[in-house]
């Protein structure tokens, strides 16, 4: 234990991108990301991370402009980088971050698409446009989402069943050919710590790899989505009938 924490204490203090993700979405990234964090390569960007601070709202929407960004600013404050927006950009991030290893999440296609497909495909029809207004930032984020992930890596066609799955599977080959074996891990979930304490290594936990699933909370927030996108409609009728009862 005491080893763990000097091991995390000097990752802190020489903090760089030691660990890139370049794996999709939905492909065990949470898990992953706190997998990362409780080995002492903390802490982990996520896609949270953007929808939490301005900062990086703001750097991940020029990138998906096309605007040159500063990535060591980007990621000061971050020892590894799993799930998107980040894992759009893996090959620019591991030509920047030379010494990260490289770990690719991968998942069953046909699970990851249907996945992908009931959660994070559907936020931005169903988010109301009503917030959006009201709130620069969480249309500056959504802009950024369209444009790095549904346009970005799938060209406006992810609702092409066979073509999403083909550009995943695409892109797993592509990175198999791009990085050499002793920089390159292909993880599941469901191979645990072992293959990653090995990868990294780092001495393998107690505890039981970390598994961690937010499908539910998405499908939740998005049936408040669909109810508050009639908000302001209920509200108008609301205040007409009132007018005319009085």
């Amino acid at each position: 234990m005491k080893n763990q924490l000097i091991f995390i204490a000097q990752r802190l203090i020489n903090m760089t991108l030691k660990v890139i993700g370049a794996g999709f979405g939905r492909t065990g990234t949470l898990s992953l990301k706190a997998a990362l964090e409780q080995l002492g390569y903390g802490p982990c960007h996520h896609m949270k991370e953007v929808m939490l601070h301005n900062d990086q709202a703001e750097w991940f929407s020029k990138a998906s402009k096309g605007i040159e960004v500063n990535w060591h600013e980007v990621f000061k404050n971050y020892s590894s980088a799993v799930d998107w927006p980040a894992a759009a950009y893996y090959q620019e991030l591991a030509d920047i971050f030379p010494e990260a290893k490289i770990v690719l999440a991968i998942r069953d296609p046909d699970a990851w698409y249907k996945s992908v497909n009931n959660t994070i495909f559907r936020v931005i029809p169903n988010f109301p446009k009503w917030i959006r207004f009201i709130f620069p930032r969480s249309d500056k984020v959504f802009n950024m989402i369209e444009k790095t992930i549904w346009q970005g890596e799938f060209s406006g066609q992810f609702e092409d069943k066979k073509l999403a799955i083909q550009i995943y599977k695409d892109r797993v080959e592509a990175i198999k050919k791009t990085f050499p074996a002793e920089r390159l891990l292909i993880h599941s979930s469901k191979d645990g710590w072992e293959p990653l304490c090995e990868f990294l290594d780092v001495g393998i936990p107690e505890t039981p790899y970390p598994w961690l699933n937010d499908s539910s909370k998405i499908k939740r927030a998005i049936i408040v989505m669909r109810i508050l996108q009639w908000l302001p409609l209920t509200i108008l009728v609301l205040f007409i009938i009132a007018l005319m009862v009085n």
